[in-house]
């Protein structure tokens, strides 16, 4: 890192939380933290047994872990269904009434569904899946949208003992086919369609298109979300049912004292498989499985959210990701807070829609990513401004490393300066958040992902293994298993195996490189495949585009790499500017501005001015595409079933022609 932006960062580099907010956090000092994450790691049978007594197990655990590298087994002899300790338990407290799930829709209409009515219908939808068929260890796909329902489905799967998969509902006919087809579902549950940004995206016109072609699928449950008149939706007969005429029949008893009495299964049975996209290949099926998955997503949720009654909890992710899978429906419901969803996107009708909805509903712990806070930055001050934010008192960073500049934004405009951040790393293949800073406990440095979790033997180390000094950058590496670990990839093992325990002996490879600072403190720079070698200087792409972003014009920036003779690899940056920016007569600024920042090394080769940038449906920059477009391939490789808009991948080629 540059002095200038180092320097910069230590006029301002500690927030600490205020005396007040620590008063009442669950973790409330640094030294209390230090203690609990000493113990896990030294004591962790008694630590996970403290951590889970209010998990409901049927059978006791007898071991936390056994483990013979990279195999690994938690919870060991314990059974549970997962559903009891995120919806039945709450059922004997206050909490039968008490909000589960806050949903508002994109055109603006709102439900509410109590803890009871949550349970309710889940036993609804299990005792028709019994009737379907369904049995512990079948998959079912669920292709939907940001409803009610869509959580409904996962945990009616979980309370049969089905691994469900949950399949994003922007993927294209084919993403959804492939899927299907790899995992062997044997139930879809979708919808006739979707709002996104006024209009509707055909959800079941996609999935006919697939089922086309996906011979293990026997039933199909549509939920009617839109209406024959903007979005028919044919059905199949035999195959087809709509949601609320099956829910209608009445159940066999043996189905419904299934849904009411459900089994119990083993800590290891698969609980979700959850596709994420490779740089080649097919999409890699990761598998996680129930105690050890629900423990850390469960435990993350009531520390690093710091949950207490009262709050009502947004994570804006989508439930087609990890993210809305441990922090907007399994963590979160196990703790019995209440969660505020959300049907569309977040400049519908305008860029107030997200302020909106927290003045609306009283939002006060929001959880959301980088990509979208720079799109807000982009938008204006004056979107929020119009909004009383006051309810707010945390906030949270999730998806990808957030540079100081978008930091300290989301800090003094959404926080008001009073609100503590939590930056978080983790990985779908993690389950869990693995580095961040509890909010009552650790003062935050705007861009660190900032310290391990409880049971997380983190590191950074050279490539031999050997851990790096402070400051000094690595790869990232976790030295140890952790309960909520992927435990396989869905039929393609010996991947799971090259792609993650290969790399080096014991240990996870994460992909990352980071450094650890002198306090102890991590900074993730991206992927090791996102450091650039220029003539042979090494630069993290990271580094380049927070520099470009702390520009007063830049509002997102994304660096990559092009094969070059003479230095190896070239420069290229991708810049997007604010409103009211013009390009004339930037690029020789913006040249000057990394002079500054960084040095006259990692000046760039070509600066590319665009309206915007390939992006994943989860808001990550698609840096692959890009450099692809840098290196002028016309050609594009590898699985593209995330990326959000081909228009702007297309454009971009336009414009290198």
């Amino acid at each position: 890192m540059s002095d200038s932006i180092e320097s910069r960062l230590k006029e301002d580099r500690r927030f600490q939380p205020s005396e007040e907010f620590s008063k009442q956090a669950r973790v409330a000092s640094h030294a209390e933290y230090t203690s609990m994450y000493r113990k896990s790691l030294d004591e962790p049978e008694e630590f996970w047994r403290e951590q889970t007594f209010d998990l409901v197990f049927r059978t006791p655990w007898k071991t936390f872990a056994e483990w013979d590298l990279p195999r690994a087994k938690f919870f060991v002899g314990a059974t549970l269904n997962l559903t009891e300790s995120c919806l039945d338990r709450h059922l004997s407290t206050d909490g039968r009434t008490k909000a589960a799930i806050v949903w508002e829709g994109e055109p603006g209409d709102v439900r509410t569904l109590t803890y009871w009515e949550l349970h309710r219908e889940v036993l609804r939808l299990a005792a028709t899946l019994a009737d379907l068929g369904v049995q512990a260890g079948d998959r079912v796909a669920i292709y939907m949208g940001m409803v009610p329902e869509t959580a409904v489905a996962m945990l009616a799967c979980a309370r049969l003992g089905a691994t469900h998969s949950v399949i994003f509902g922007g993927f294209s006919a084919e993403a959804l086919r492939d899927r299907i087809n790899d995992c062997g579902a044997k139930i879809l549950l979708t919808q006739d369609g979707a709002w996104r940004r006024g209009n509707v995206v055909p959800l079941k016109k996609m999935a006919d298109e697939a089922l086309a072609s996906t011979p293990t699928i026997e039933k199909a449950i549509v939920l009617r979300r839109i209406g024959p008149e903007k979005c028919p939706a044919p059905m199949k007969e035999g195959r087809d049912l709509w949601w609320d005429d099956a829910l209608a029949r009445r159940p066999s008893e043996a189905a419904l004292a299934l849904a009411k009495n459900p089994p119990a299964f083993d800590a290891e049975h698969p609980l979700f498989i959850l596709y994420t996209s490779g740089s080649t290949g097919k999409p890699k099926g990761v598998m996680h499985t129930t105690a050890g998955y629900l423990a850390g997503a469960h435990v993350t949720t009531k520390y690093v959210f710091d949950i207490r009654p009262g709050d009502l909890y947004w994570c804006t992710a989508d439930v087609g990701w990890v993210t809305g899978h441990s922090y907007f429906v399994y963590g979160p419901l196990s703790c019995g807070a209440s969660v505020m969803m959300y049907e569309g996107a977040p400049n519908a009708p305008d860029w107030s829609r997200f302020w909106s909805i927290i003045e609306k509903h009283g939002v006060t712990i929001l959880y959301t990513a980088p990509t979208a806070i720079r799109a807000f930055i982009r938008a204006g001050d004056d979107w929020p401004a119009k909004h009383d934010l006051s309810s707010l008192r945390l906030l949270g960073s999730v998806g990808e490393p957030i540079n100081p500049e978008a930091w300290t934004w989301y800090h003094r405009v959404i926080g008001g300066g009073r609100c503590p951040i939590v930056d978080t790393w983790w990985q779908t293949e993690t389950g869990s958040i693995m580095l961040t800073t509890l909010p009552g406990a650790c003062y935050s440095k705007p861009g660190s992902t900032g310290l391990p979790s409880f049971g997380v033997d983190i590191a950074v180390v050279k490539d031999r293994g050997d851990e790096c000094q402070p400051n000094e950058g690595g790869k990232l590496v976790i030295r140890r298993p952790w309960p909520s670990m992927a435990r396989t990839l869905w039929a393609d093992d010996e991947r799971y195996l090259k792609t993650y325990w290969d790399v080096m002996p014991n240990v996870y490879f994460t992909g990352d490189g980071a450094r650890r600072d002198e306090d102890g403190y991590f900074w993730v720079v991206g992927r090791i495949d996102d450091v650039l070698n220029v003539a042979g200087h090494r630069i993290g792409t990271a580094e380049i585009e927070s520099a470009l972003v702390s520009h007063p014009a830049v509002a997102e920036a994304a660096a990559v790499g092009k094969p070059d003779e003479l230095k190896g690899q070239a420069l290229v940056v991708f810049v997007t500017l604010k409103a009211g920016h013009d390009a004339k007569d930037l690029k020789a600024k913006l040249a000057e501005h990394i002079d500054k920042e960084i040095g006259k090394f990692a000046r760039p080769d070509a600066i590319r001015f665009t309206d915007s940038l390939p992006k994943t449906r989860s808001g990550k920059i698609m840096r692959r595409l890009l450099k692809e477009v840098a290196s002028g391939n016309a050609e594009t490789k590898g699985d593209t079933s995330t990326l959000e808009d081909f228009s702007v991948l297309a454009k971009l080629r336009a414009d290198d022609d």
